[in-house]
């Protein structure tokens, strides 16, 4: 078979995957939904591999189908980038941008690169967004999300490594006067906490305790869904809390803030950029994306 013709049928096979039925894959190939059958068992011989679970109601991929589509959607995807890095250096960068991050880390840290990132090309408009809850780029009206920390399923997004933050524990000096300073983990609590929360139960802090990371909820005096109001409460005097260094590292340096519990505050949390898995990025997204990785790498998101 020539590699046109094997090139073709990975091809119709990635779009009847991707739509989920033989019908809107022949729709969106502009091919009858009879060429796309021909296609994907010629393609199951020459494999010898059963792809789809067909039946009178749903089309489904079989576990072969599940590993196959995996790889040739990724190399399906990495050539659209590639592409459209190539196809994009001389291209004007334009459009709207809608971009969701934490809000501390998104207003102190991200905010001024962005606009930075943004500058030099006035077509590109920004629409940001700043919260601590859950986005999801599949379902929600964004196109790329700034988030900490492991992400629970990726399925159908692309998830990009920006930084690693070591988490800070800290409270005001008046609130450590008044209440004072905690030694070990158990003593927190007795103490006041100021946790976060995302539409649901306190969000839970990351620890070393014997040599290993450990995830704790303390229990909690005080629970606020946006890390602003969590740096300002414990500016207050309102209890300790546990965020990362970029947000918390000025008021520390100004004596605002102090840090303690310090040999459990080794641990670190990733800072991703995500976006939905599509056939191509667009060039916005991606140059965004790229720009971002270089802030990073130069050490403006630590």
């Amino acid at each position: 078979m020539a590699e046109t013709d094997t090139l073709s049928g990975i091809a119709v096979f990635v779009a009847a995957a991707r739509a989920g039925n033989f019908t809107l894959a022949a729709e969106q190939l502009g091919i009858t939904k009879s060429a796309v059958g021909k296609s994907i068992a010629r393609l199951e011989e020459r494999l010898g591999l059963k792809l789809f679970n067909r039946t009178t109601r749903r089309t489904t991929l079989t576990s072969d189908g599940e590993a196959y589509f995996a790889a040739c959607s990724a190399a399906f995807d990495e050539i659209a980038a590639t592409e459209a890095a190539l196809t994009s250096r001389n291209r004007v960068i334009g459009g709207m941008l809608r971009l969701d991050m934490p809000v501390a880390f998104g207003r102190r840290i991200l905010l001024p690169i962005l606009l930075e990132i943004a500058k030099p090309h006035p077509r590109l408009s920004l629409t940001l967004s700043f919260t601590d809850a859950m986005v999801d780029p599949l379902h929600d009206d964004v196109d790329l999300v700034i988030r900490f920390g492991a992400l629970p399923d990726t399925h159908g997004l692309i998830a990009r490594r920006l930084a690693s933050q070591r988490l800070m524990i800290c409270a005001a000096p008046s609130y450590l006067q008044e209440h004072g300073v905690p030694q070990t983990v158990s003593d927190l609590a007795e103490h006041w906490n100021i946790v976060g929360m995302r539409k649901g139960p306190p969000v839970s802090w990351l620890m070393q305790e014997n040599g290993s990371t450990k995830r704790i909820t303390p229990p909690p005096t005080h629970q606020f869904s946006d890390g602003d109001a969590i740096i300002e409460a414990a500016i207050s005097g309102f209890g300790i809390c546990q965020l990362p260094a970029s947000v918390v590292r000025r008021y520390i340096d100004s004596g605002a803030l102090v840090p303690i519990l310090e040999e459990h505050s080794r641990t670190s949390v990733d800072v991703h950029a995500v976006w939905a898995r599509q056939g191509q990025l667009s060039p916005k997204v991606r140059y965004v994306v790229d720009r971002l990785v270089e802030y990073a790498e130069d050490g403006w998101l630590d």
